[in-house]
Parts: structure tokens; C-alpha cells; sequence
């Protein structure tokens, strides 16, 4: 097994792609495709699940090419976009709408009636999460109420309910796996942090029939296996992991007040909290990081829903810019935002202030304000984000000595100066800064046995990293979190 290769299925929020990775952790080939995003009305979002699986395929298929064969895949290990919820047919296999995104917002007023009732110490007591429409319980609970296929599929026991990654494993085993794993489980509300399986209390609460949810299992270990047709022979699932949980591991944040940031679509915090479960007196989540062998490692979470999803909408909405690399170049073209503060609540805001129904302003508009303002204005509102993390991270115990940062964004270098200016401690950023699919090659290469743990293949596979140190002076950096406090005031 030492010469073959892992395969990950990282399947995102704009895009699915396939990579391979040598067990040193060797970039050995990729594929990708966009995903086709869907806005029926204001506030909801949604994907075709048919559009994920094919596209994943085809993904999945040239890099088998690429790799001469399955025969050369050790394993393949799958890391998805989290909460998006999926309903298809246990017979038929097929959908029976479209996938619910994690960016979505129609559940808002349920979530509303839950507090207002009083539940949301119970769920987050149990589950580390606190009531919002992000999380997959509540979009499940909207598809039995609204979508007649879903409810009469459940009426009649042939409802299938899951994350991404359940969807993807269904397909890939052709209906023989319906599994997730424990670290995409904990994003439900349906899972209490220290239960074996899907809570009973949880489920009645959401009106989600336990049935129709998939079996949790390990992050890394033998998962099940593709159809023979797919690629020609079969090939071992062995690991297995949300997005976030996957890119902490593939920062190699295995320790105990490790903390790593990607910036993504959203840009999501994760600071390792061991064995020990998570509790957040801050609006902070606990979730679960991985699950090996039956045992759990936590981690405390700060979601924020939009982060590089920005950057395209400036880019494909606003016609402001030609390419997300285009913002490091205006950022830099001049000396500041000219007191441009953009609050980027287009699908609300996330931690720690968790507001559904919030909307984004741009404030501090001139006749002086060109598009390098608003360009570097949309970069400064990571920091300032990240810095509301932080201090919620803080106040919970968990202050940050340093931040490792990861994901598409990442790659620009002012925004990552500029997060260690505004933080004021040191950022790193590792040279292959597609962390999420190294650690689901990681999770892999542990469950087919390439690796005898994390931590041995953090050693192997992990490369090197690039450091950026604080240089703001501090009357700038006050200034700059007045503007952002006056603005998120306005929200």
C-alpha cells in the first residue's frame, strides 16, 4: 500500500472536487467542478442532489484515470459542506427535493417558536448548538411539513434523510451504506454530544423520525466500499468528516487549545478541546471533532456565514471586481477603506451574535469611495469577524496564543497580515493551504492503515508553514474596531 494513493470526494458549497494524495501527503492530482447554486426566495438556498452526486463522480472518475486505476486508491475519504440536508427514496434512491444549504434561512420562525417556548437551554445543553436555522434538524422538520414526497416517503418507511456526506456514501456503496459519521452527526441537533446515537428527545422535539436517519460511525475506520461499476474494482471508505473538522485536522490542530481558522464561503474557528466536552457560556458552539475508535475528541466552534461567498458576490453580483486575486491588489493600492466598513450579513450574521434576520451594510460611503475601498473594506470585515471570535473564544476560556488559517481565501496575503494586525498575535498559514481534503486524506489514510494515528500522519503529511507577525500600531487597530462596532450597531 506504501506506493498507492488516497482519494478524497470534498464535496463544497461552490464546487465538488476530487484529490489525490500520496501517504506523505503529496498533491498527486485534482478535478472540480462548480455546483449550481439555487435562490428561489430571499433567504433560502439550495443545491440539486443529482448535480452533486453526478459531478462528484465525474470528479471522482479522472482522478481514478489520473491515478492509473482503483487499484492504485488505498482508500477514499470524504469531507462535505455541513448541515445541508438531503431527503431521497430508500427504494428508488432518488431525491425527493432539492437539498436544504447551510446557508439557508426559512427556518427562522421555527426556531423562533423554539426559544420563545423555551428549548433552547435543553438543545444547547445537549448538543452544543444553539437554535438556528442553520443547523440540519429544523430543515428536515420543513421538508416533512411542506414537501408532500418527503412526508409521504415517511409515512411510508422509505425515507432517507442526511448531510452530504450520507448522500455521497449512499451513492457511492450503491444504497448499501447509510452512515455518517459522528462529526457531521453533532450538526444536526438530533445528536447529544456524549450519546451513542441519535437522541430521542431531540428528534420528537424537531419531529424527525429516528428511522430515517443514517447509522453514525467512526471518522476513520473501514466504512463500507464502492460498487464495483463505479471505477471499474471496488475501493475502501475509510474516513470521514465535516469540512471544518477535516481542515482542523489537516492543520494538524491535535492538541488541547490548538485553534484554526478557514476562510471559506464562511469562515469557521475550531479550537481543540480534547476528551473534554465543550460548553460555551458565549454563544460559541461544542461539537465533535472526530471519533476514532468509538472515542470522541471535541472542539469549540464560531461560524461565520459569509467570508469568500463575499468576494463573489462582489465579484458576480456587484460586477466590482474581475476575480477574488484582484482584492489584494486594490486592498494594497491604497492606504486605508476611507472609513468603508462593510458588515457582510447576507445570510445573517453567525457567532457569536447570531442574528437570522440581519441583513449587510456598507457604511462610510463618499464621492471619494471607489471600488479598492469597498474591495478592501470586504477583506477587513475577516478580521473584524475573526476578532469578534476571538474575543468570545476568550471570554469562554479558550483566549488564542497564536491562529492557523486555512482555505481559499487564505492565499491572499494582505487579508492574512491583516488578521494577525487586527488579532494581534502571530497567524500561520501552511504552504498547501487546502487543509479540509488533507485532513479527510489523514482521517483515510489512518482507517486503511497508510498511517497508525493522527498524530503519526500530521507528521508525514503536513508541510510547511508561513508565518505573518502582528505590525498594527494599536491607535489604528482601536480606530478600526470602533468603525466595525459602529457599523454592526447599525445591524
Amino acid at each position: 500500500m506504501i506506493d498507492q494513493s488516497i482519494l478524497v470526494l470534498d464535496e463544497g458549497t461552490t464546487s465538488t472536487r476530487a484529490m489525490l494524495f500520496a501517504a506523505d501527503g503529496t498533491p498527486r492530482g485534482t478535478a472540480q467542478e462548480e455546483l449550481t447554486q439555487h435562490y428561489p426566495k430571499s433567504g433560502w438556498v439550495e443545491h440539486d442532489p443529482v448535480e452533486i452526486w453526478e459531478k462528484t463522480l465525474r470528479c471522482a472518475r479522472a482522478v481514478v484515470e489520473q491515478a492509473g486505476g482503483a487499484d492504485r486508491i488505498a482508500a477514499i475519504g470524504i469531507t462535505n459542506q455541513r448541515e445541508t440536508v438531503v431527503a431521497w427514496d430508500r427504494q428508488t434512491g432518488k431525491p425527493l427535493a432539492r437539498a436544504i444549504v447551510w446557508q439557508d434561512r426559512r427556518t427562522a420562525d421555527f426556531c423562533r417558536a423554539l426559544k420563545d417556548a423555551g428549548r433552547e437551554e435543553m438543545v444547547q445543553e445537549k448538543t452544543g448548538l444553539l437554535l438556528d436555522p442553520y443547523f440540519s434538524g429544523t430543515k428536515m422538520r420543513w421538508l416533512l411539513d411542506n414537501n408532500d414526497a418527503v412526508s409521504s416517503a415517511a409515512e411510508a418507511d422509505r425515507l432517507a434523510f442526511g448531510t452530504v456526506e450520507s448522500w455521497l456514501a449512499w451513492q457511492l456503496t450503491a444504497g448499501e451504506r447509510h452512515i455518517t459519521d459522528a462529526s457531521n452527526a453533532s450538526r444536526t441537533q438530533l445528536l447529544a454530544l456524549d450519546g451513542d446515537s441519535w437522541d430521542d428527545e431531540l428528534c420528537a422535539l424537531m419531529g424527525v423520525p429516528v428511522h430515517a436517519l443514517p447509522r453514525i460511525v467512526d471518522s476513520a475506520g473501514a466504512l463500507g466500499e464502492t460498487h464495483s461499476d463505479l471505477f471499474g474494482a471496488p475501493i475502501p471508505i475509510c474516513g470521514m468528516a465535516g469540512d471544518q473538522q477535516a481542515a482542523t485536522i489537516g492543520q494538524g490542530c491535535l492538541a488541547e487549545g490548538d485553534t484554526k481558522a478557514t476562510y471559506g464561503t464562511g469562515a469557521f474557528v475550531l479550537t481543540n478541546t480534547g476528551k473534554r466536552l465543550p460548553h460555551s457560556e458565549h454563544r460559541m458552539l461544542g461539537t465533535v471533532l472526530h471519533q476514532l475508535e468509538g472515542k470522541r475528541h471535541y472542539a469549540i466552534e464560531g461560524a461565520v456565514f459569509v467570508a469568500g461567498s463575499l468576494i463573489q458576490y462582489l465579484r458576480d453580483t456587484l460586477g466590482l471586481i474581475d476575480s477574488a486575486e484582484q482584492t489584494e491588489e486594490l486592498a494594497r493600492s491604497i492606504e486605508d477603506s476611507g472609513g468603508v466598513v462593510i458588515v457582510p450579513a447576507l445570510s445573517g450574521l453567525g457567532a457569536p451574535h447570531w442574528l437570522p434576520d440581519a441583513r449587510g451594510i456598507i457604511s462610510g460611503l463618499g464621492f471619494d469611495t471607489g471600488r479598492a475601498h469597498i474591495a478592501r473594506a470586504a477583506l477587513e470585515a475577516m478580521a473584524h469577524q475573526t476578532f469578534d471570535l476571538a474575543s468570545a473564544f476568550a471570554a469562554d476560556g479558550c483566549a488564542w496564543t497564536g491562529l492557523k488559517i486555512d482555505g481559499g481565501m487564505a492565499a491572499n496575503d494582505w487579508m492574512a497580515q491583516d488578521i494577525a494586525d487586527l488579532l494581534g498575535v502571530s497567524v500561520t498559514r501552511p504552504d498547501f493551504v487546502e487543509t479540509t481534503a488533507l485532513g479527510a486524506a489523514m482521517l483515510a489514510a489512518v482507517g486503511c492503515g497508510l498511517h497508525v494515528s493522527l498524530e503519526h500522519a500530521a507528521g508525514t503529511m503536513i508541510g510547511s508553514r508561513q508565518t505573518f507577525d502582528p505590525q498594527m500600531d494599536d491607535g489604528v487597530r482601536a480606530a478600526r474596531l470602533s468603525r466595525w462596532e459602529a457599523a454592526l450597531g447599525k445591524v
